[in-house]
């Protein structure tokens, strides 16, 4: 029998400064992953080394506590597919990462609302009107002001960006299925596992050592990084609704842009001042409007929206 797993909470403002958090360690992760892959790492590699670390300290930091009850899952085949799109988005953004600026890849990132309205679709049976649907159009719109196709600006690159959006809002669909099925502590490692296992022949193929400090040092941080992140956000959806909590994904743009321009001398250009506030628009609209039917704030014909 499994240990009893945390039951879901209306504690809103815990769980906003949760995801707070949780979105800064993604931003650690991204910037760890693209100082590795510029140092020459292989990008397989890199996936390997972030997921197995985040293994290996789920194992060591957080096993001693759950003993055998953090092998045990309510529903082992959703922990399997919510393993893949975490580990589909991970090596699609890590790709992307070794050819754009982190502003560019998180200003792409910003379009996840939007997906995630468009797949409550199929995945959750919800209804999406012509106003939400405008706005999903208006934030692409966004999108291509930022990667500007046609131009000698644009990079194919962008497409894996947006392959990892589209799994990165499958994934969150995933953790609100999971929240108050199985602890934060099962879906840690069962995140790590399926993705460790799934990518080690890529990456044992080719290893490649850190060569400097600063190298080790992401090496090792990347993987207590991702730990702490995915630990910060599943614990924020037992506390939130994803409705509430998609907002705050919009503050990452800070910590990113500080980052690539920082750390990697990549300043964001004008575009993304133009097309980012489309892009973070469209997704409040979307919150908004979803919050209002929630609420019962339409009339009976607010499926026709």
């Amino acid at each position: 029998m499994s240990s009893p797993v945390a039951p879901l909470q209306d504690r809103r403002l815990r769980g906003i400064v949760f995801v707070l958090a949780g979105y800064f360690c993604f931003t650690v992760i991204d910037s760890c992953a693209k100082w590795l892959t510029i140092a020459g790492m292989p990008t397989g590699e890199v996936v390997f080394v972030r997921y197995a670390g985040q293994l290996l300290f789920v194992v060591l930091l957080l096993g001693p506590r759950s003993g055998a009850d953090m092998l045990r899952t309510r529903r082992p085949w959703l922990e399997v597919v919510r393993g893949v799109c975490l580990l589909a988005s991970t090596a699609a953004n890590f790709l992307a990462l070794s050819f754009l600026p982190l502003t560019v890849t998180s200003s792409i990132n910003f379009t996840m609302p939007l997906v995630l309205c468009a797949l409550s679709i199929p995945l959750l049976g919800e209804q999406v009107g012509w106003r939400r649907w405008l706005a999903i159009g208006i934030g692409f719109i966004g999108i291509l002001v930022i990667v500007r196709p046609g131009t000698q600006a644009f990079h194919p690159a962008v497409l894996l960006s947006l392959t990892n959006v589209v799994f990165v809002a499958s994934y969150m669909i995933l953790n609100r299925k999971l929240a108050g099925v199985d602890s934060a502590t099962t879906q840690q490692f069962y995140a790590g596992l399926v993705a460790t296992v799934c990518v080690a022949g890529f990456a044992i193929h080719g290893w490649t050592w850190p060569v400097d400090r600063v190298g080790w040092f992401c090496f090792v941080l990347i993987g207590v990084a991702a730990l702490v992140a995915h630990q910060f956000i599943t614990i924020a959806h037992r506390y939130a609704p994803a409705s509430v909590l998609a907002p705050f994904a919009y503050l990452q743009i800070v910590s990113m842009t500080a980052s690539s321009w920082l750390i990697f001398n990549q300043p964001p250009d004008v575009w993304i001042f133009v097309g980012v506030p489309i892009v973070i628009g469209s997704g409040l609209y979307i919150w908004l409007r979803e919050r209002a039917l929630q609420k019962g704030a339409v009339t009976e014909v607010a499926p026709q929206d």
